[in-house]
């Protein structure tokens, strides 16, 4: 029987959906278990404190209340005992992280002797679809809890060995295992990072997947002090309840609502449910399980390998494809033997689709895992500007020269993006850290800069492009304009300014960047929201409209006056006209067009992004100062922006707040 949440009331944008709601089970990350409190997930104090009662201190806690808290769970649900015997013994479980397994033997301890049922405390296990996915996986984990729960109270210089567990010992640790990896979610704390895993009750886990959901998560990850929760929080109502295909709960023969004790629902991250969109009374509240700017073939795989269902929501269920699928996916070809470059050819999608991703994910690869970010520039640079060579065959054995090209919204492009705006930063941090005095490679360093501010503006123009379609993106989106405004401020505020421009005019003191008066702007309300502390205050869908276009009109006035000097030297961009209004976008114009840039340059990629001059007061259109500002103007209103996004998706816990006023110096 499927279950489903939906609204008591009707719901506008950015609303909180229901109170903090407190976890069943949660476990750290392996990786973070010596430097984060294993009760609350806080970053541990230079004095942590130890486990109470255990000679094996392989947890720790922030303090002496979560140690008490949380300890004797850590002992008599044997998940100490586990991670002793993985430390000690890896190939009990040669499959990574152990957080799965500690949560379900926390669940488990939990539960009463019992069968496993098709659902467990109204949570699905899905354990008959499960155990054929991840057979081996799941079969080694089971019987590696069932080993730790039997260790737990043996002596230490007892032997035990995975191999005498019989099949059917571990049965319900296979079934409560299943049951942690359909239901869990990875728990973020505010800066997006992923600290473990943790498993709600049916008021959160019975909410269902959608690729365009209307609502999104957050948790609250703190110490015991600082839990207890504005007034605001605490007296949030459910505004949710189950379905009418849940109303009649569960059918006969399943563990009961009741079952778990609430020992376990006394500490650890608490999750909040927030509406995205406006919600009628009476509609499903749906959450993502998987990327949102991903392709619908990549999103269902993804969907069917770990969970074994297939996506049927609006956005899967469009025929045509939806824009935004349409654009995540699109490629174009040009053949460059035929007489004329040509677009209008038939080619294997599939073929160029895996050709290209496996050229992007290796070039991305080079900066994220072998720690070159040069490489990763000029391959990615390579790829958008020139595309990707092929050769198929023809008539009488003639090989034709197919070159394949990525939409620039497509998701692969994205991803570069995002790679090289990170990427071009690092290079330009190194350069300086090497070389400090005046010269070319400090002009080098410059252009990498704002080429790394380039790109990021022109990745959140591409996302709210798609956002405009698609209004799910907003977590997205409001991501992205944070960082193109903290590329750009770091742009405007950079001191190299003096080394890179030569200009007529003296340039005047730093400060005068900051005065509020100058990046004031009388078409748009975002400073003054800001200002009056508004940001967070219940808005209608038509006040967001608002907001929204008042600030699309005024950062595209803005970026005219400022992108000729972004993308200077810079081939790919040059040839995105305009990285907020893709009105400007042909495929196959933008492809032929790339190849006669690349052809008429006769280099290649990162080169040129990085190499820099100085300009001459007669080649830009306004002096050093005003460019400044107007960069700074650009990059204030990004991250004005994205916290106000960010606001609809968080509440007044973004961490973006102090983080705007601190470059703002509000």
């Amino acid at each position: 029987m499927e279950m489903d949440m939906r609204a008591v009331e009707d719901i506008e944008i950015g609303r909180d959906i229901t109170p903090p709601l407190s976890p069943l089970s949660f476990a750290l990350h392996d990786s973070l278990v010596s430097s984060h409190c294993s009760c609350c997930f806080s970053p541990l104090p230079p004095q942590p404190f130890p486990p109470t009662n255990s000679h094996h201190v392989l947890f720790y806690y922030c303090s002496s209340l979560c140690s008490t808290s949380d300890s004797p769970l850590h002992l008599s649900s044997a998940e100490s005992t586990l991670l002793h015997l993985i430390q000690s013994r890896p190939s009990t479980y040669p499959h990574g992280d152990s957080s799965d397994l500690r949560a379900a033997l926390r669940l488990l301890h939990s539960l009463p002797a019992t069968c496993p049922a098709p659902r467990i405390s109204g949570l699905l296990t899905n354990r008959h679809k499960l155990i054929n996915n991840h057979d081996l996986r799941i079969r080694d984990g089971a019987r590696a809890m069932f080993l730790a729960r039997t260790m737990r109270h043996a002596p230490d210089d007892a032997v035990w060995d995975t191999a005498t567990v019989a099949p059917d010992d571990a049965v319900l640790e296979e079934a409560v295992l299943c049951l942690v990896l359909t239901n869990a979610v990875e728990v973020q704390d505010k800066t997006g990072r992923t600290l473990g895993i943790s498993v709600y009750d049916t008021s959160f886990s019975w909410i269902n997947h959608s690729c365009s959901p209307n609502a999104c998560y957050r948790f609250l990850v703190s110490s015991p002090p600082s839990q207890q929760h504005s007034p605001s929080l605490a007296e949030t109502p459910l505004r949710i309840v189950p379905g009418g295909r849940a109303t009649s709960r569960i059918e006969s023969g399943v563990c009961s609502k009741n079952v778990l004790t609430k020992e376990c629902q006394k500490y650890g991250p608490r999750v909040i449910v927030r509406s995205i969109r406006r919600i009628n009374r009476g509609e499903e509240v749906t959450v993502t399980y998987t990327d949102l700017l991903q392709p619908k073939a990549i999103r269902q795989s993804e969907l069917w390998s770990r969970y074994r269902f297939i996506c049927s929501c609006r956005r899967c269920s469009a025929s045509p494809l939806t824009y935004v699928d349409r654009a995540l996916e699109e490629i174009s070809a040009v053949n460059f033997n035929s007489s004329r470059l040509s677009s209008d050819i038939s080619f294997n999608r599939d073929k160029a689709t895996e050709r290209l991703t496996d050229y992007v994910d290796d070039a991305i690869a080079d900066y994220l895992s072998i720690g070159n970010p040069e490489s990763s520039c000029e391959r990615l640079e390579h790829v958008l500007t020139q595309g990707l060579c092929d050769y198929q065959p023809e008539g009488n054995e003639e090989k034709s020269e197919i070159s394949y090209w990525l939409n620039p919204l497509h998701h692969l492009s994205l991803n570069a993006y995002t790679t090289l705006a990170s990427a071009y930063k690092i290079l330009a941090d190194d350069l300086l850290t090497i070389y400090s005095e005046t010269g070319n490679h400090v002009l080098k360093a410059f252009g990498m800069i704002r080429t790394s501010a380039a790109y990021s503006l022109l990745l959140a123009g591409a996302a709210h492009h798609l956002f405009n379609s698609e209004s799910s993106l907003v977590l997205y989106v409001a991501n992205f304009w944070t960082t193109a405004g903290d590329s750009l401020l770091y742009l405007a505020k950079s001191s190299l300014w003096t080394d890179i421009v030569r200009w007529d005019r003296p340039m005047s003191d730093d400060s005068e960047l900051y005065h509020i008066e100058k990046y004031k702007c009388p078409k748009c309300s975002l400073i003054d929201k800001f200002e009056t502390n508004s940001f967070h205050d219940p808005v209608t869908h038509a006040d967001f409209e608002h907001v929204s276009s008042e600030f699309l009109d005024c950062v595209t006035n803005l970026t005219q006056k400022v992108w000729y000097f972004l993308v200077h030297g810079c081939r790919y961009l040059g040839l995105c006209k305009n990285p907020i209004d893709f009105c400007w976008l042909d495929t196959s114009k933008f492809s032929n067009d790339g190849e006669a840039v690349a052809q008429s340059t006769g280099t290649k990629g990162y080169s040129n992004c990085g190499n820099e001059r100085s300009i001459s007061g007669s080649e830009a259109e306004e002096n050093t100062n005003q460019l400044r500002i107007y960069i700074f103007k650009v990059g204030v209103h990004c991250l004005l922006y994205g916290e106000y996004l960010a606001s609809k998706c968080y509440g007044r816990h973004s961490h973006l707040t102090c983080h705007v006023h601190n470059i703002l110096d509000l």
